[in-house]
């Protein structure tokens, strides 16, 4: 399909820079499609309302690192030019891909230093040699530590890694480090947050389970890739990137039991709802998944696993974008993004959400 299908004007001011508070005060807009679309203004504590007893609520566990490093490239040159990079895959215990920014003023075999004081051993600073380039920004990274001195090293330089419309307008704070994370969050490992999961608190947690909704955990490690548009002016011209993920054969177990008895999945988040149809075969049985998935959702696929998904905002010609139009159809979703920016919605990881009913 045509990527230009799935643009959209947004007026700045709808971009929220910080959360609710309390997080499940945000809004929620319920989207039915079918041949007379209906849509209703509601509030994220409105949830347990909208769902059924018997359903099955799925959430993404994955807990965020401080994946944005700030250093310079030293050892070449007179000059020491500033350079950012936002890790978005571990490939082993020494070695990150990531974006680096200006990615032009590296080469294989250069050395970036990020920081110059920490409280690892005896660690002044942290070097990373720039190993392998690719395109779109993409280093391959060799640090010069390994293992937990790495990760440790990495959490006291790093910043959240806000996505590029938050860190536009405003530089991370250790607000960021609560706000940024989902009260389910547990494995380390992604350098964006499963941000539909950051509406829950405990008491809407509560109050779900007395309704009778089970929650269930999955983890997805989110790259920095979904942040990427689709530059492409086709959609088949797009490569995704790669992300790790799992289901337990327990988790898998008690969604199958929940479908046969007539309950709804309802997959918190793009990410979920990614990992669950890449578990799920085409006789639609979802089963335990250990692995990556590069799972590209677009107008035309034929869901297997999920019924309901809870969502935020999305950018316009973003695989997300593209992934609610696969969900509820295209016409719909370019007419529900109308009707939030018209009533004030704010959108984006720090903004309000909708719930999505499948076509």
């Amino acid at each position: 399909m045509r990527t230009d299908l799935f643009d959209f004007e947004l007026p700045p001011d709808r971009v929220a820079l910080r959360p609710s508070a309390p997080r499940d005060a945000a809004r929620l807009l319920v989207v039915r499609p079918g041949a007379t679309p209906e849509w209703h203004d509601r509030g994220v504590r409105d949830l347990p309302d909208l769902l059924r007893a018997g359903d099955a609520i799925v959430v993404n566990d994955t807990k965020v690192i401080p994946a944005r490093l700030r250093g310079r490239r030293i050892g070449r040159g007179a000059t020491e030019p500033v350079i950012e990079a936002t890790l978005h895959q571990r490939l082993d215990g020494s070695r990150w891909r990531a974006f680096a920014k200006p990615a032009k003023r590296l080469s294989p075999g250069d050395l970036v230093r990020f920081g110059s004081e920490g409280n690892v051993c005896f660690l002044g600073q942290l070097d990373a040699t720039i190993e392998a380039k690719g395109e779109g920004g993409e280093v391959t990274l060799g640090f010069a530590f390994h293992g937990p001195v790495l990760d440790q090293a990495i959490e006291e330089r790093g910043a959240m890694p806000l996505p590029p419309y938050i860190a536009a307008r405003r530089a991370p704070d250790e607000r960021d480090r609560s706000d940024y994370q989902t009260m389910f969050a547990q494995p380390e490992g992604s350098v964006a947050a499963p941000t539909a999961g950051l509406h829950f608190t405990p008491a809407l947690l509560s109050a779900l389970t007395a309704r009778g909704i089970t929650v269930h955990k999955v983890t997805l490690h989110v790259g920095a890739g979904t942040f990427l548009p689709v530059k492409a002016a086709d959609t088949e011209g797009h490569r995704m990137h790669a992300e790790h993920g799992s289901v337990s054969g327990e988790t898998a177990d008690a969604l199958n039991a929940v479908r046969r008895a007539g309950g709804r999945i309802v997959a918190v988040g793009s990410t979920s709802l990614r990992l669950l149809e890449s578990a799920s075969g085409d006789d639609g049985v979802i089963r335990a998944f250990q692995g990556e998935t590069a799972l590209f959702i677009t107008p035309g696929y034929r869901f297997r696993a999920v019924d309901v998904l809870m969502t935020n905002f999305h950018l316009p010609r973003s695989t997300l974008f593209m992934l609610v139009s696969a969900f509820c159809g295209l016409d719909v979703m370019q007419r529900t993004y109308a009707h939030a920016i018209g009533e004030g919605y704010r959108f984006y990881s720090y903004g309000d959400a909708c719930l999505l009913f499948r076509a």
